[in-house]
């Protein structure tokens, strides 16, 4: 694959993963519109100073069948709270102004709107990726070919029951980064980072001229330290943040500030 142009979200998120200071870039991830919209973007804010080197940033949908019950029920919130899809973007908008932001968005509301669309709304917001976990290699064509045409990075997901010679049709293809699933199932909090996550991450590194980021299941520092020593590139982390972030939120506390001291203490472990 020939090398992006420097003003794309391919180059932005290629740049943000080779001047990561740890030993792995940190991903943390934010639901978008929760608690409300505003307090997002100052959780997103919160992330970059606290050491995120991109931000995976979630459109709240009633059906997101790869999110485990902290992040499905933040996602409920946000749109009972009446988060949208542009608000989410705009929010996006603003976070990219400090750190690179890769959206994970569901299929349905990307169709609604037509990928060519879409894709031109996320780049003229400055937001560098998308990440669509309903839509599998057959169906991507349409997407992929809008994305490359807006500068947007289609970041694919395999997981550890994915075939080798599905790993290669992924990987060619691939944009940005490849986001490993750790575990099958959907996301959350686990006791441990699998024995095999070296084997699989080897496995996709394989397949791949981009970087591998490994996520699902992560959620301390050890365990992102632990995933960075198995040879990912990447470390993503959602539901151990939108947990702080909830109980900040249901505490009367301030939900940045708890966001903050959670990625703050995974930035750290990356960097020993």
């Amino acid at each position: 694959m020939t090398a992006a142009p420097a003003d794309t979200g391919a180059a932005r998120i290629a740049a943000a993963f080779k001047a990561a200071p740890g030993c792995a870039a940190l991903m943390p991830y934010l639901m978008g519109g929760f608690p409300d919209v505003e307090a997002s973007v100052e959780v997103g804010l919160a992330y970059a100073d606290a050491g995120a080197d991109l931000i995976e940033l979630g459109v709240p949908f009633s059906d997101p069948l790869a999110d485990g019950p902290v992040i499905h029920a933040a996602a409920t919130r946000a749109l009972a709270a009446g988060a949208t899809v542009n608000a989410v973007l705009d929010a996006g908008a603003r976070i990219a102004e400090r750190v690179p932001v890769v959206l994970m968005c569901y299929a349905n509301p990307m169709l609604a709107r037509g990928p060519e669309r879409f894709a031109g709304e996320l780049a003229v917001r400055g937001i560098s990726g998308l990440i669509v976990p309903d839509l599998p290699l057959e169906e991507s064509g349409e997407v992929l070919a809008a994305c490359d045409r807006a500068g947007i990075a289609l970041v694919p997901l395999v997981a550890p029951t994915s075939s080798d010679g599905r790993l290669g049709a992924i990987g060619a293809t691939a944009r940005g980064f490849v986001y490993t699933v750790s575990v099958t199932g959907t996301t959350g909090e686990r006791a441990a980072v699998g024995s095999d996550l070296a084997g699989l991450l080897e496995r996709v590194k394989s397949h791949s001229s981009v970087p591998v980021a490994a996520g699902f299941g992560i959620s301390s520092g050890e365990q992102a330290a632990a995933a960075a020593a198995a040879g990912a590139d990447g470390v993503i982390v959602g539901s151990r943040l939108v947990r702080a972030v909830t109980e900040a939120a249901d505490g009367g506390e301030n939900p940045a500030a708890a966001a903050s001291e959670a990625v703050a203490e995974l930035a750290a472990a990356l960097v020993r």
